[in-house]
């Protein structure tokens, strides 16, 4: 059994190595979402999806406590955005979670089916397609 020990070892060491890093699409808290589009249009106040951070022009660092990154498309009404929002821990999300408006439709990835996603954004936008539509954040 002595003998056996070094290369059991040595066996577990190299596929720890092996492994792959995870997907950065598949980092940090995200959900996925059906939300109304607000702003003006202005570069004061840009069109976005509600609840998408206004970007900084300040030259500060954004804050980390918030959404820290987003991506959408424009469903075909043109009303309403298919939005998906990053943020480093789920209570960034805690007034989008708690919005009662019946068109906003929200997904928490990793928890609700691919599909269940595709079934509702499907309704607002005919050629959705989720694998081009994911944030990758280092």
């Amino acid at each position: 059994m002595q003998r056996r020990l070094p290369g059991i070892v040595l066996c577990l060491c190299g596929s720890l190595m092996a492994q792959h890093r995870v997907d950065l699409r598949n980092t940090h808290e995200r959900v996925l979402c059906v939300v109304p589009l607000v702003g003006s249009g202005t570069p004061a106040d840009p069109v976005r999806p509600q609840y998408a951070p206004l970007p900084q022009t300040d030259g500060t660092a954004p804050s980390r406590d918030g959404i820290i990154a987003f991506t959408f498309q424009l469903a075909d009404d043109g009303k309403h955005a298919l939005a998906e929002f990053v943020a480093e821990n789920q209570s960034a999300f805690k007034d989008l979670l708690a919005d009662t408006n019946p068109e906003v439709k929200i997904f928490k990835k990793g928890k609700h089916k691919r599909e269940d996603i595709e079934k509702e954004f499907k309704k607002h936008k005919k050629d959705i397609d989720l694998d081009n539509f994911e944030v990758a954040v280092p």
